[in-house]
């Protein structure tokens, strides 16, 4: 009797422990100007060596780089400065990083738009920037110079990789996340769906990207506007459930990556930088005009759609 009795309890603690791993209840809810109690502004050179001038929160503000509404969150570059050839920096852009940091998690950013245009970099990512790449980094919205479907990518330190074959609906690239890899390529998912990325993403009138972070895996997901999103993303309510949400866009297993070891508690930071480390070095190749820097400091108006609009970020733990 005790025996059945203690194999019951046991079954039962596995379900709600399987359960219990897709729930999750909302701790942060941040919207309009919640952002700027959200958030710190980072006024720092840029570590990706773009064409870029990082402002802080004084300046953002009186330049209307990023102003805020009831429901709406905007953070953009200046499009009105043409950039002296001879400036040591470059255009006048923002990058913030929230103030609290998470390991176990999921996160839903409700994007009516992001920044587009020649030689711009924007992203959404997670990482802890003073242990970097030890501490590791998640990409959860990357791409450059408008091209393309967005890129999910993990950098760790060495010793941490993906398999081949694994359930997402994205195309695997490297598999390799070490960061002394291929210039820092990191374990990418092309996200294949043309509305996750650039003009086609904001023609589309935006969507949803979310990511699920655990100690066995790293889940991220993408959802168009008009798209079939489950109904705890799209009402933005108190709680959700992962198991819920389909196939995820990539999927990070720890098959072949420990991730306690290679990820830390992480900030979640936004940030648009120009030409660098990725846009410039493909800039060529991309359809734009000119060279990336010379485009950038000579065309502000280029830039005139060059802006993240925010919704909402839940938060979730």
């Amino acid at each position: 009797m005790k025996a059945s009795v203690a194999a019951q309890l046991v079954s039962l603690a596995s379900v709600i422990s399987t359960v219990h791993a897709g729930t999750y209840s909302r701790t942060e809810n941040i919207v309009g100007s919640g952002f700027y109690n959200a958030f710190n502004f980072e006024a720092i050179p840029d570590p990706t060596d773009g064409r870029v001038n990082y402002v802080d929160q004084a300046t953002a503000q009186a330049q209307n780089l990023t102003f805020a509404s009831d429901n709406t969150f905007i953070l953009r570059a200046d499009f009105k400065t043409v950039i002296s050839d001879s400036s040591p920096t470059g255009r006048n852009s923002v990058r913030i990083r929230t103030n609290n940091a998470y390991t176990t998690h999921a996160a839903v950013f409700d994007i009516a738009h992001m920044p587009q245009g020649c030689g711009t970099w924007p992203a959404v990512w997670e990482t802890n920037e003073a242990a970097w790449p030890n501490g590791g980094e998640v990409d959860i919205l990357e791409g450059v110079n408008d091209q393309g479907a967005d890129q999910i990518t993990l950098h760790t330190a060495p010793g941490c990789s993906m398999p081949a074959s694994r359930t997402e609906t994205g195309s695997a690239l490297q598999l390799d996340c070490n960061t002394q890899v291929n210039g820092n390529a990191g374990c990418g998912v092309n996200a294949v769906v043309p509305t996750s990325f650039g003009p086609t993403f904001n023609n589309n009138g935006g969507g949803w990207y979310a990511i699920e972070r655990t100690d066995t895996f790293v889940n991220v997901w993408f959802w168009p506007r008009n798209g079939n999103v489950p109904d705890d993303v799209r009402s933005g309510g108190t709680s959700v459930n992962t198991a819920n949400w389909g196939t995820p866009t990539a999927n990070f297993p720890n098959t072949q990556c420990n991730f306690p070891q290679f990820f830390d508690s992480h900030n979640i930071i936004i940030n648009l930088t120009f030409c660098g480390d990725w846009a410039g070095a493909v800039y060529g190749a991309s359809g734009c005009p000119s060279t990336c820097n010379s485009y950038v400091d000579a065309n502000p108006a280029a830039f005139v759609d060059a802006y993240f609009q925010f919704n909402s970020i839940n938060v979730y733990q």
